[in-house]
Parts: C-alpha cells; structure tokens; sequence
C-alpha cells in the first residue's frame, strides 16, 4: 500500500456526516508502521481492493472505513498470548476508532457483525491482537430498529413495581426436576416476595421436564400467586433451541401462561432474538452464555459493553449480564459500563432493565444497588433464594426485607434481629456465594 493509499482510509472526524457511520473503538497490536496497519484494518474490513485493475474507480469515498483517531499507547517485546505475525520492525499497542459506512451492511445484524468482528477484523495483516471495545450507533442507523417492544417501563408495567429493583428468582436445581417440582418451587418464592421466578438458562424441552408441560404448571402457579398475594408475577420460560423451533416455543409457552421468555443471546443469535422480538406478545429477556468466551480477555476479542449494546438493539427487554463480585471475572467498572448501556439514551430504543448476577443473596442487594446508583435494576439471585435454609418462600422474603433495611436505611444486621428470614440468610450465606 503505497503512501496515497494509505490516506484514502484516514479521515477528520469532522469532515465525515455523522449519521452515515458508526463509530468502532479497537485496541490493536501491530508489527511496523501503525499507520499501514490500521489502513490495511480498514480496508480489510471494508472495501479490500478498492478498485478494478485498469480503471480509475476509487471505492474508498464511499465504502472505505476511515481512521478518524489513532494513539500509540506503547511499544511492546511481543504480542500478547504469545500470538504472532510475519514481517519486522516494533510492535506497537495502539487505540484506534474507525468511522464504519453503515450502508456497506444496511440495518442487519449478521452483516453488520461480519464487518466489524469478522475476517478483515481479526486477520488483517500485521495485527493479530484485536479486541473491539466499543460501538457507537447513530440516531439514523437506530431508527431502523425496533429495539425493545417493553422495555424498563414497559415490565415494570407487568409487574406493576415502580420504585424498587425488580427481583428474579432461578429455580434450583437448574435442571433436574420434575415439573410438578418445579412450579411448586416457583409458587413459593412468589408467595415469599419474588417478582420473577425463571427457568435456568440451561434448562431446556427436555424428556424428564418438557416445556409444555414445565410451562403450563409454572403458568398455574403464577396465576394462583398472584390471587393469593394481589400483585402480580412473571413466569420466565427458557425457549432457546433451534431457531426453526422459537416461533412455536415462543406460542406454547405464552398459551400455557408463561409471560416473558429467556433466551440465550449468542447460542441464539442476534438476528433470531429479532425476528422473535418482533412478534413477541411478551417481554424477552436475554441471558449471558458464550459472553465471557468472546470478552474475557482484556486485549483480545469483543468487549461485553459491544454485546450489551447489540442485545438492546435485537430487541431484547430485560439483558442478565455478569455481576459484582470475584466468581464472575469481570471488573465492577465493566459491570456498571453493562448496565448504563442498557439504561443511557440510544436513539428511540427504549432501554432495557440491566440484571446483573452471579452469586447473590439477601447480603449482596445493596452492593448492587450503591454500585449501580439506580434502582432500574434486576436482582436474580439462584441459591440465596431457593437454597435458604427456610426454603424459597423465606429466601424471597429475605430479599425483600434485605430491601426494607436499605430503603429505610437501616443496616441489615440490625434489621435482621426482628425478621427471621433475613437472619437465617445472614447465617447460611455470610459473606459466601450463595
């Protein structure tokens, strides 16, 4: 790539319509020149050859990503993860953003990810570490999106809960019950003060306990809670599977009284959660598989906040993501970053309510809500409500009452001396997973 090549993929900010591209943060390493690099990034990434042999087109105008911003951070010994690349000179860790023409890919999902995280992404010459940080859309790009069809209002609407989180449940054992057991555990954890009872993300139509038939006991339930209790319950029925098959799960379960469905996101696909989302008649909630496979490293691959933001553009409701504390390997400020992308302004989508976990019970509700400074959130623990030693009738009284101690701020431990379930909590759990 000669040196006139190499300008037609840079470009000022400035001179470039905002509405036409979107805007992708990457931390690369390359080998030599980091401006070649990232000019050969771009292209790869967008238009390769970028004209015929014999005639004067030039396609980066149009096509061509452009570099509007590169920092050399540091020179480094190697590449990271021991991975390699051809060819001499120093290595260079480097941040770059590029302004992507978003008409290349129009408002499409696979194809959108097939430039930003496909081949030209992670095997262009010269840089084999890659990790896309972040993705900004614009307002233009967006409004070809439906996004959410409920949203955080349009939940808290079901559920009829506005001024505190939203507070989940995951049925454990995850998924080796009988239906019959199933739904009589869910009724107690509604009975004792659950907004949500679910599925567990891996718990699927299985012989020993069917959708059908797990669906239309857990929809009775939620229907007998709901009578008992006056307020109203959410049954989330697990329906990924084969895409050819979401359509139907998506019928049965509504039909048998399941009134929001989880989906795992990226096992799925974005593309499918769409085509769901736009004729779903209820909520869809997001879960987290293949995230941390993708995310975990921090120089390598695609940055969870990007996943997050994709979620919310397929359509999803409700998106459970990693949470606070050691088990789930992600720093506090990346599970705040996750949240506040469901929750901040995104062209006309509506936001959709953050539910951050991984090991929580009654103790940890108020770390999760100091750190996330909102109470436009999703509490979802698994043992520390149906692993209580005075079963998930009190494990949800526990959480509820956890929140009574914080909205009246009241320590917990004082607050426990007069309500028994906390208490037991506090000795079954301590500062342990739960």
């Amino acid at each position: 790539m000669t040196g006139a090549d190499l300008e037609g993929f840079f470009a000022d900010a400035d001179t470039l319509d905002p509405d036409a591209y979107l805007r992708l943060d990457y931390y690369m390493e390359c080998r030599g020149d980091p401006r070649l690099a990232v000019a050969h990034f771009c292209s790869e990434q967008s238009t390769a050859q970028w004209h015929r042999v014999g005639s004067g087109e030039d396609l980066r105008g149009e096509f061509g990503a452009k570099v509007v911003h590169l920092a050399v951070d540091a020179t480094l010994p190697d590449f990271s993860y021991g991975l390699t690349a051809p060819g001499e000179g120093k290595i260079h860790a480097c941040r770059v953003r590029i302004a992507q023409p978003h008409r290349n890919f129009g408002p499409r999902i696979p194809n959108l990810l097939s430039a930003v995280c496909g081949e030209g992404t992670f095997f262009s010459p010269g840089a084999p570490v890659v990790k896309l940080l972040d993705i900004h859309f614009p307002d233009a790009y967006l409004s070809r999106f439906d996004g959410p069809r409920y949203g955080v209002e349009g939940f808290r609407d079901l559920l009829g809960v506005y001024d505190r989180p939203i507070f989940f449940g995951v049925i454990k054992p995850n998924i080796g019950l009988p239906p019959e057991d199933m739904a009589e555990l869910g009724l107690q954890g509604w009975l004792g003060g659950l907004d949500v009872a679910k599925d567990d993300e891996m718990l699927c139509d299985t012989d020993w306990c069917s959708l059908e038939r797990r669906s239309a006991l857990l929809g009775s339930a939620r229907r007998r809670a709901e009578a008992e209790t006056g307020s109203a319950k959410v049954y989330l029925a697990n329906v990924t599977d084969e895409v050819d098959r979401l359509t139907d799960l998506h019928d049965m379960a509504v039909a048998n009284g399941a009134n929001a469905l989880l989906v795992n996101a990226l096992p799925v696909g974005l593309s499918a959660v769409r085509m769901l989302a736009r004729q779903t008649r209820v909520p869809l909630v997001a879960h987290f598989p293949m995230i941390a496979a993708l995310s975990r490293l921090e120089r390598f691959g695609i940055g969870s906040v990007v996943m997050t933001k994709l979620q919310r553009l397929a359509g999803f409701d409700v998106i459970i993501m990693p949470g606070f504390g050691g088990r789930m390997f992600m720093s506090d400020t990346e599970v705040r970053r996750n949240a506040a992308a469901c929750l901040e302004p995104m062209g006309h989508l509506r936001p959709s309510l953050p539910v951050p976990g991984g090991s929580d019970w009654a103790g940890t509700l108020e770390r999760v809500h100091d750190a996330l400074g909102t109470r436009d959130f999703g509490f979802v623990p698994g043992r520390g409500v149906f692993g209580h030693p005075m079963g998930p009738r009190g494990g949800a009284a526990s959480i509820r009452q956890a929140w009574d101690a914080i909205a009246g701020g009241i320590p917990i431990e004082d607050y426990a001396i007069h309500h028994a379930e906390l208490s037991a909590a506090i000795d079954a759990f301590g500062c342990r997973a739960a």
